[in-house]
């Protein structure tokens, strides 16, 4: 049997570069434990049912810190709404696309095209070759917020929707989907208080106006002449999430990649009906390295289109959190000083717009 071999990847950090070792072995299928399929049925059921569902995030937190879920309760139309919009916006000329620049719009709502990002250097090759389109927390999106009374995350996105408002119903199947996910974001915090052995209700207060990021992502196809020159195919590169958690759907084109506990990478391969749920940066913090950050990249080695749409939940971005009780004790004290999501996302060099 031959010697496995290893490599080293430079990560980005709040506290500056990280080196983690790497496999250079090719992706291997996930065995169950490493990254499960878990029934999101019980979410809105009983206490005993909510209490089991806790128990099993925990143990997939603890352990690679990616999990399915099914049953989650988005509507598999609003999904394939969402992709067909997806799929409209980015196959329009580049000038329109350009049109709702991030780089014009404020709170960086709207485009970033191919060659705006590099989240890994030492990994890629040039530039990340995908395109996203992004929608950011805002009140009056929200059905559970009174924006008025929330002037500071209340603005005006007409630019937006004006430069959209070409495409049919791009605009309300957005936001929809939007909201699908970011309620669903809401009671999966509720359960990662219970795996977390606090009250269900602990983080109510700070997802009131949460970050709350929803993306359409296209990874265009990579032609055959370059899929052997090293670096130019990566999507995105070896990353971690910055905030709580992250909910994925990815369609049947494959290429998501995440590192295991032993160093090797895991073919996250898409599986019907499931989302993807993965720990940030900022829960592994509050949970004081219980729960896994994992690193995780995207290659797109082939020649059609990939497209996926993660939706990025952190806390109210004001909301300074700290290690949470029943994870500190005489053996284990706090390993970091309480933060806010926002202080992590404003110094963050790392680029979240993929997966």
């Amino acid at each position: 049997m031959a010697t496995p071999q290893y490599t080293h990847v430079e990560l980005l950090t709040l506290h500056g570069p990280e080196y983690r070792r790497v496999s250079t072995a090719p992706p291997r299928p996930p065995r169950d434990a490493e990254i499960p399929v878990l029934d999101l049925a019980g979410l809105d059921g009983d206490a005993e049912a909510r209490t089991s569902l806790a128990a099993n995030i925990r143990a997939a937190a603890q352990n690679t810190g990616f999990f399915y879920v099914k049953n989650h309760g988005i509507p598999q139309t609003l999904i394939e709404d969402a992709l067909t919009q997806a799929k409209a916006f980015f196959h329009q000329p580049q000038a329109e696309k350009e049109k709702v620049s991030n780089f014009k719009l404020q709170h960086m709502d709207g485009y970033h095209a191919v060659g705006t990002t590099q989240v890994n250097k030492t990994e890629t090759k040039g530039t990340d070759r995908k395109e996203t389109f992004s929608l950011r927390y805002n009140a009056r999106n929200d059905p559970t917020v009174d924006s008025t009374e929330s002037p500071a995350r209340a603005w005006d996105d007409s630019p937006l929707w004006a430069g959209t408002a070409h495409l049919p119903n791009f605009r309300e199947t957005t936001i929809a989907f939007w909201q699908a996910r970011l309620a669903l974001a809401r009671k999966m915090v509720r359960i990662f208080a219970l795996a977390l052995d606090l009250p269900e209700t602990y983080f109510d207060d700070v997802v009131t106006h949460p970050g709350s990021d929803g993306l359409y992502v296209h990874y265009p196809a990579t032609p055959e002449a370059e899929r052997t020159e090293a670096g130019v195919d990566v999507g995105i590169g070896s990353h971690t999430d910055i905030q709580c958690f992250t909910l994925l759907w990815q369609d049947m084109s494959g290429g998501l990649q995440v590192l295991s506990s032993s160093d090797e990478w895991l073919d996250a391969r898409p599986i019907p009906g499931t989302l993807v749920v993965n720990i940030g940066d900022f829960l592994q913090r509050l949970s004081n390295n219980r729960f896994r950050s994992t690193v995780h990249r995207v290659y797109n080695r082939q020649s059609t289109s990939r497209y996926s749409m993660p939706f990025f939940l952190g806390f109210n971005p004001e909301s300074v959190c700290k290690v949470v009780p029943s994870c500190v004790d005489e053996g284990h004290p706090a390993l970091y000083e309480p933060i806010s999501c926002g202080q992590v996302s404003s110094s963050s060099e790392k680029d979240k717009y993929g997966c």
